[in-house]
């Protein structure tokens, strides 16, 4: 199956499953306009992580404090984290203000065998 697009993103997608897991918090402007009219093309990004196998999963936060999402992602170390999601189009659009990304050993639970 090597060679065809699904097996490319099986190679990739069991590939990540060796890196290391960053937990990684947007901090949004109060921009909600902004955010409502990108939102497709956001998730359109984060959704080819998904499909090639580093995003871990996504969305937002709770309501009761600042707008932000948390998104989990596997990754060879900060920096490249980083480097990825500065082509989410959120960022692209001055939409997110700050972020932060943290390594994250998962020890108990459904993702710890993939840490």
């Amino acid at each position: 199956m090597r060679g065809t697009p699904a097996g490319d993103v099986a190679g990739r997608c069991c590939q990540n499953l060796a890196m290391t897991l960053y937990a990684v918090r947007y901090h949004y402007s109060d921009d909600s306009d902004g955010r409502d009219q990108h939102r497709p093309d956001h998730r359109a990004f984060l959704g080819g992580l998904a499909d090639e196998g580093t995003l871990v999963g996504s969305g937002p936060l709770g309501e009761d404090g600042p707008p932000g999402a948390l998104i989990i992602v596997r990754g060879e170390d900060q920096q490249r984290v980083l480097e990825l999601l500065r082509e989410d189009p959120f960022q692209q659009q001055g939409l997110v203000e700050q972020v932060e990304a943290r390594e994250w050993s998962v020890v108990l639970g459904a993702w710890a065998a993939d840490a």
